[in-house]
């Protein structure tokens, strides 16, 4: 196998802290020499002058939504790993909420016999918590475990507190990454827009803070009792980073992660009544946003999920209060974030990545990948000034259901490395 040589290439690599410009050397999927110093390039290696360009860990993807099976005109598993590798990410997980439910080991034996191979990316699914994502019976974990699920989620609110407290209660302190979407149904009830003044100028039905911060006060108070670890998914309000915040300086075993939507727009991105910024939860008003913000820099939020939802041109073309809730994002989600907090000069180029990579790793009991020598090459190259319009011929993905549909964006992936084959990838 030819060995690569990236010469003169801005390294990221938030486990060392390292941010500087060196030359790296690839060879046999693993990482054979890392150098602050130019180094000679001899005739069998395949050199690459990356001057300007960003070389760094994968991206990990917490949460995605799977269309295949059941969905396909949406989304297929080849488009799905095709956008994932565009946008740089190296490892993805997917939902359970196929059609069929990813409920039983021979779900995900069918999903590893259908992913498509070749590509430079780790899949792994996450098994439901209930049957059929009704959540009123429990599935049976151990066939899902042993099919090689990632962990447990249904993806969905799970209202059933006492079917939630044995589960908690079953798996107990050393079970596998459990992700738990804090949401009051009965609060919530129809609502599409975080209450407020917004809300109210726009005359669309709200959802009232308490939807979340209810549901997820009971979960801490559960993970206080049952000490079993869990993650929450979807954090879209100040109160919530605050009872997070208190959660974790009590020492309870809780991890959270935000959407990147959340964390770019708020209440008044709905001005135009967008439907593509119709999100569950809905982003919140600016000062949900700013807490937001602030919890990933302080570290109160773990990390930055892609949350990807894909949608047909005609599920979306409908009236906002109507549309389904999501968005793709795997393919924009980097350089969005990049120019925003990255650019800015909010954030350093370590938090972002340590957020989209390194702190998605440990959420999900993986090892994180590095940029050191005699690690596996599992890495994205990056070209921050790089501009591209957002269209379906630049789409990997087979849906364009994006705020940023038709909009130049500057920043994009131009490579990605993984050892570990896409074939195999739930073992």
């Amino acid at each position: 196998m030819t060995q690569e040589l990236l010469r003169q290439v801005r390294l990221l690599d938030p486990i060392s802290q390292v941010d500087r410009v060196g030359d790296l050397l690839i060879g046999e999927g693993q990482i054979l020499e890392v150098s602050a110093h130019t180094r000679p390039s001899p005739p069998n290696i395949n050199s690459r002058d990356c001057t300007g360009l960003v070389l760094a860990p994968g991206l990990v993807d917490l949460y995605s939504h799977a269309d295949e099976p059941g969905f396909e005109t949406r989304e297929t598993l080849a488009s799905l790993a095709a956008a994932a590798v565009g946008g740089g990410f190296t490892r993805l997980m997917l939902l359970p909420d196929t059609q069929p439910v990813l409920d039983h080991g021979n779900g995900i034996a069918w999903l590893q016999a259908h992913l498509p191979q070749g590509l430079p990316l780790q899949v792994k699914a996450w098994g439901a918590i209930s049957q059929n994502l009704e959540g009123q019976q429990l599935v049976e974990f151990s066939d899902l475990v042993q099919a090689g699920v990632v962990g447990f989620s249904d993806g969905r609110p799970l209202q059933n507190l006492l079917l939630l407290r044995r589960f908690l209660e079953y798996l107990g302190p050393q079970a596998p990454p459990i992700a738990l979407w804090p949401c009051q149904v009965s609060l919530a009830e129809q609502g599409v827009i975080r209450e407020g003044l917004e809300a109210l100028r726009l005359g669309l039905p709200e959802i009232s803070t308490l939807a979340e911060t209810t549901a997820l006060a009971t979960l801490i108070e559960m993970v206080a009792l049952v000490k079993t670890p869990i993650h929450i998914m979807r954090v879209s309000t100040a109160r919530s980073v605050a009872l997070l915040k208190a959660a974790k300086a009590e020492g309870l075993p809780i991890t959270a992660s935000t959407t990147w939507m959340h964390l770019l727009g708020n209440s008044q991105s709905l001005g135009n009544y967008d439907v593509n910024w119709r999100l569950d939860p809905p982003v919140g008003t600016v000062a949900d946003q700013e807490a937001l913000i602030s919890g990933i820099e302080t570290g109160v939020i773990d990390a930055i999920s892609i949350d990807h939802h894909a949608y047909t041109y005609e599920e979306k073309t409908v009236a906002f209060s109507e549309a389904p809730p999501g968005a793709i994002g795997l393919e924009l989600a980097l350089p969005l974030l990049w120019d925003s907090f990255v650019n800015s000069g909010r954030w350093s180029a370590l938090t972002l990545w340590r957020a989209l990579s390194t702190q998605p790793s440990q959420c999900l009991h993986q090892v994180p990948a590095v940029l050191q020598a005699g690690h596996p090459a599992e890495l994205v190259l990056f070209d921050p000034q790089q501009t591209w319009q957002i269209d379906p011929q630049s789409l990997h993905s087979l849906s364009y259901n994006t705020p940023w549909q038709g909009q130049t964006l500057r920043g994009r992936v131009l490579k990605t490395w993984c050892p570990i084959p896409s074939m195999d990838p739930l073992k």
